[in-house]
């Protein structure tokens, strides 16, 4: 399999060749044809994991229907757009030297229970032309199995070799260990998961990791903040996407303010009719309501994703305390913070280190195409490469073309031509 995978990098056009164009149109134009196909091997899964007694916000992510189509679609289409913006870079020096991307190589992706995941994974390296593994959870083996079928078409359609996109029907641990060895065919391993699974992958394997996940992340609110803003923006930075990785999980109260903001948090709530679980130091500090569930923080839930429409609110001293807190208990993805007070907010930024710090908005402003920078397919905690939104630009490296006409380097220190 990997030398198919190695010959079809070797075979794909040029970063910029049309074919890529068409197989945007081919992928769209085929998920249209097969989308009811595609929604019955969902249901499939689906049916599985209730059968397995698995949550319904899980079961939720695996979930196939038409917002999914919707924007499956209109990724393609924003990707479609992206590859037709003029790459070239500016000749610099004397020797005009010039930049040129170049694809990364083989791109080992693993990832969980997101069939949709697989669209973007057998999209985005693709037409940038990258050869990509595909291994997705067990969860989504029925639709994975279409999907492979609906990708391996548009790749035909398209005129691209047929092993730019394999997907993996096999969820033997084993065999992903002996993948994450091989160094001489896999040049890049993006899993997007869970920190156990980065940390699999990483221990497992000398292939770089552009590490994707782990979204352990807080909101300090300060006494100086809006109380109504951060109600709502703790809101919007959980509920719509309560499993994503740059959810909210734990809200750092000041604490002269714990009360006013668990209170306002809960009208908010109550307001949006919007039912969700808060976990706070004493359960009685305030009265829940019909939407709002109050449950008692434990030792535990320190440094934890809840996975579901849980949010805990912990009240801190001050600054120093939320940032210590976060330092020791955050992944490095998104942290946020309210303040009205400049200089709170100007000292949150300096000593948070994360992919993103998000000052007075939604903790899920962190998005490629929300912060204007296109298509992404993971948002990367890693320092190497890219930290943050992977976008297009993230899925390839770079080759530099030298215009020498002629020119030698001559004797060492010599930077004259000959």
């Amino acid at each position: 399999m990997l030398e198919q995978v190695r010959a079809a990098l070797r075979a794909a056009p040029p970063i910029g060749s049309a074919a890529y164009l068409r197989y945007c149109d081919e992928l769209a134009a085929a998920l249209r044809r097969e989308w009811k196909t595609v929604r019955e091997a969902n249901e499939a899964d689906l049916h599985a994991m209730r059968a397995q007694g698995q949550s319904d916000v899980l079961v939720e992510r695996v979930r196939l229907a038409d917002p999914q189509f919707d924007a499956v679609l209109a990724l393609i289409d924003s990707v479609r757009q992206a590859l037709l913006e003029p790459q070239e870079g500016e000749e610099v020096g004397p020797l005009r030297a010039r930049r040129i991307r170049k694809p990364l190589g083989v791109v080992f992706m693993i990832y969980e229970a997101r069939p949709t995941v697989t669209v973007e994974g057998a999209l985005l390296p693709v037409v940038l032309g990258n050869a990509v593994i595909l291994r997705g959870g067990k969860e989504i083996s029925a639709s994975n199995r279409v999907l492979a079928s609906v990708v391996a078409g548009a790749l035909r359609a398209a005129g691209l070799p047929g092993s730019m996109v394999t997907i993996l029907d096999d969820n033997d641990r084993s065999r992903l260990r002996a993948l994450l060895k091989r160094p001489d065919a896999i040049d890049v391993v993006l899993p997007r998961g869970g920190p156990s699974l980065i940390d699999f992958c990483r221990r497992g394997s000398t292939i770089p990791v552009i590490a994707s996940g782990g979204g352990v992340n807080h909101l300090y609110v300060h006494a100086s903040a809006d109380i109504g803003l951060a109600a709502r923006i703790v809101l919007d930075s959980k509920l719509p996407e309560p499993t994503a990785c740059n959810t909210l999980e734990t809200v750092l109260c000041d604490d002269r303010v714990l009360s006013t903001v668990v209170e306002s948090v809960i009208a908010e709530a109550t307001t949006q009719r919007q039912s969700c679980t808060l976990k706070l130091p004493v359960a009685n500090l305030v009265p829940g309501t019909e939407f709002v569930t109050l449950t008692t923080l434990a030792e535990h839930d320190r440094g934890r994703e809840f996975l579901d429409r849980t949010i805990a609110i912990r009240p801190v001293a001050g600054l120093d305390e939320a940032v210590d807190f976060v330092r020791a208990n955050g992944s490095g993805h998104t942290e946020g913070v309210v303040a009205t007070d400049r200089e709170v907010v100007e000292q949150f930024c300096s000593h948070v280190d994360a992919a993103a710090i998000v000052c007075n908005g939604s903790l899920r402003l962190h998005d490629g195409p929300t912060m204007g920078l296109g298509p992404e397919i993971s948002i990367s905690t890693g320092r190497l490469h890219v930290r943050g939104p992977v976008a297009l630009d993230a899925l390839t490296t770079s080759a530099w073309v030298i215009k020498a006409d002629g020119a030698l380097r001559g004797k060492p220190g010599h930077q004259g031509r000959n």
